[in-house]
């Protein structure tokens, strides 16, 4: 049938003993639950690692993992098969090489991955979960319209941003980024207790270290968090709803169109005059710093969203 000549096509499975790994040219590897995104070693090579640091925020009645990725009950990661099966079936779908004018059969799936009918049912459950697919009876399992997809749920997040769709995502990103930190920033102003002012002071401190060792990687941890930070300063449980999406879209997406300025004197600058005016309870100022953080990239001119025809 075309879906199983599509996965031959696009899926060789690579044997490992008997058991499918579920081998894609842009797939990337399941990751457990239990941490934030970051890269493989990227946790010993912060400075302040081996030293004692004050305790992470924490806000009443809320969460307060800052390596949370978004709120979610339906992860795909560190599953085993069950989480291999997502990820493989999920870059497929939001690649567009599995579209709407053809049914998932989960006879097909099963046989082509050699996995058992309850992985290739709970996988699908996921799927359903985060809007990618919708099953109904006498119609069966069927791709859903990108207007139905859940665009903040992490796991989405990161296949867009392996995908055709990247581009786009980072737009779209940087767009929600200028529409919602500057107004955290504001509201945050004064309002951070002193662990949490510390914090952002150590953070500035680090990514001046990482900034002028070029180590992108922990320059780029410690920008995530800052900025999750702010978001969860601000007093507002909506925004800080969206704190770990946007420390996950800094951490997998990168790049000029949604990210800081690379590592660079200027862009530690402007994150000491932000975690400055925080400091001093002065919002017009956090908010302008932020502003600034948002539109300076060394790779394109400074810009802001601007009306698009639709």
């Amino acid at each position: 049938m075309l879906f199983t000549r599509i996965l031959k096509l696009r899926l060789p499975i690579a044997d490992k003993g008997g058991v499918s790994t579920l081998a894609h040219p842009t797939m990337t590897p399941a990751r457990s639950a239990e941490g934030p995104i970051h890269g493989p070693g990227d946790l010993d090579r912060f400075s302040y690692a081996d030293r004692p640091t004050p305790p992470a925020p924490r806000w009443e009645g809320a969460e307060s993992d800052i390596g949370r990725v978004g709120r979610k009950t339906t992860s795909s990661r560190g599953r085993g098969l069950h989480g291999q099966l997502v990820q493989q079936l999920g870059q497929m779908i939001v690649s567009g090489d599995l579209g709407a004018d053809r049914p998932l059969v989960p006879e097909e799936i099963g046989q082509r991955f050699e996995v058992s009918r309850t992985v290739v049912r709970e996988s699908l459950r996921v799927l359903e979960a985060k809007g990618l697919v919708s099953a109904r009876p006498n119609v069966g399992t069927r791709v859903r319209p990108v207007g139905d997809w859940n665009l903040l749920d992490p796991d989405i997040i990161e296949w867009r941003a392996f995908g055709p769709q990247r581009d786009e995502q980072r737009r779209e990103l940087f767009e929600l980024r200028w529409a919602i930190e500057p107004l955290a920033a504001r509201l945050a102003a004064g309002h951070g207790r002193e662990d949490v002012q510390q914090r952002l002071v150590e953070l500035v401190e680090i990514m001046g270290h990482t900034a002028a060792q070029a180590d992108l990687s922990t320059y780029t941890r410690a920008d995530a968090e800052l900025h999750a930070l702010v978001l969860q300063m601000a007093g507002n449980r909506m925004l800080e709803h969206l704190s770990g999406i946007v420390s996950c879209a800094l951490q997998v997406s990168g790049g000029p169109a949604i990210s800081c300025e690379r590592p660079s004197e200027s862009s530690v600058s402007l994150h000491a005059r932000l975690v400055d005016a925080l400091g001093t309870g002065d919002g017009t100022a956090g908010e302008v710093a932020m502003r600034a953080l948002l539109t300076v990239h060394p790779e394109i001119e400074p810009s802001v969203p601007a009306p698009r025809e639709h």
